[in-house]
C-alpha cells in the first residue's frame, strides 16, 4: 500500500462486467439508450427497433414513464418478450423514482418488492438501484439480483449541484462497498468548475480505488464534455438518446458515436 502523502492505495485490478457480447468496463465507453415509452407495446416495439440499431450497445428500460409502472409483473412479461427479440441488446432496468428526477414515486418495501418480482419473473441483464433508498434496501435488492446471477448498477443522482471531487470519490467507493457491480454517479453543474469537480472525481475514483466499472457525467447543457469525453478519465459507459431524452443532456446517438470512436483512436487503446 502507498501512502504517499495520504492521499494514494494499493488498487486492486479492476474487473469488467460481462452481459451477452458486451463488456463494460473495456475498450470504448459502451453507449446505453434508454427507452422511455408509456405502454408496454410502444416499449417492446422501441425495445425491437433499437436491437437493430448496431451504434449502441446497450437499452435501458425506464420503468418509471410506463403509464402502468407499478405492475411489477406487466414488467417481467415485458422484459420475457423483449429478451425473445432476434438480436436483442442487452437490457437495464430503471425505476428511477421521483426523489432521483424520475417520473414516478415509489415506497422503500415497493422498491424491493419491485425488483424482487423483475428478478423472478422477468429476463433483466442488469438492473439500476439507487443508494439513497438506504444500506438496508440496497443490501437487499443487490443480494436478490446476485442471488439470480443479474449484476447491478448502484446509482446517485444530484440534480442540485455537484460536490467537491472528494465527496464524490467517497460516494462512489461506499457504493463499491455495498457490493455494486457497476458504479454510477450523476451530478448537476453550475458552471464549468463543476464538470471539472466530476471529471477529477472520475479520474481518481478510476485510477486509485476502482474495483468495478464506473459511470460518470455531468448533466445538462454544460456537461456534455463529461459524456463525449468519459473514456480519458474512466467512465465506462455513456446514455445516448433517440427521440426523447431521460436524463437532460444526452446527446443524439447518430451525433454521440463518431465522437466516442475519435476519442478512441486518439488514445490508442
Amino acid at each position: 500500500m502507498s501512502n504517499v502523502a495520504g492521499l494514494l492505495e494499493w488498487k486492486a485490478e479492476m474487473r469488467v462486467v460481462s452481459v451477452k457480447d458486451v463488456v463494460i468496463g473495456a475498450g470504448r465507453p459502451k453507449i446505453i439508450v434508454p427507452i422511455t415509452a408509456k405502454t408496454f407495446k410502444d416499449a417492446l416495439t422501441s425495445a425491437t427497433r433499437l436491437s437493430e440499431e448496431k451504434t449502441l450497445d446497450l437499452i435501458e428500460l425506464r420503468v418509471d414513464y410506463l403509464e402502468n409502472a407499478l405492475d411489477a409483473r406487466g414488467v417481467a412479461g415485458l422484459l420475457r418478450e423483449a429478451a425473445k427479440i432476434q438480436n436483442a441488446k442487452p437490457m437495464i432496468v430503471t425505476f428511477r423514482t421521483k426523489a432521483e428526477g424520475g417520473m414516478t414515486a415509489l415506497d422503500g418495501s415497493s422498491y424491493v418488492d419491485f425488483y424482487k418480482t423483475i428478478l423472478q419473473e422477468g429476463r433483466p441483464d442488469l438492473i439500476d438501484v439507487e443508494v439513497m433508498r438506504g444500506d438496508e434496501i440496497v443490501r437487499e435488492v443487490i443480494d436478490a439480483a446476485h442471488g439470480v446471477g443479474v449484476g447491478v448498477i448502484l446509482s446517485n443522482h444530484d440534480f442540485n449541484g455537484t460536490a467537491p471531487a472528494e465527496e464524490l470519490v467517497a460516494r462512489m467507493r461506499s457504493m463499491q462497498d455495498l457490493g455494486a457491480d457497476i458504479v454510477k454517479i450523476a451530478t448537476m453543474p453550475k458552471d464549468a468548475g463543476d464538470v471539472l469537480q466530476l471529471l477529477n472525481a472520475t479520474w481518481l475514483m478510476h485510477s486509485r480505488y476502482a474495483e468495478c466499472p464506473l459511470i460518470t457525467m455531468a448533466m445538462a447543457g454544460q456537461g456534455v464534455v463529461s459524456r463525449l469525453s468519459g473514456e480519458v478519465f474512466g467512465s465506462a459507459a455513456t446514455f445516448g438518446m433517440v427521440g426523447e431524452a431521460s436524463a437532460p443532456g444526452q446527446v443524439q446517438l447518430h451525433e454521440l458515436r463518431p465522437v466516442l470512436d475519435l476519442i478512441h483512436a486518439a488514445l490508442g487503446r
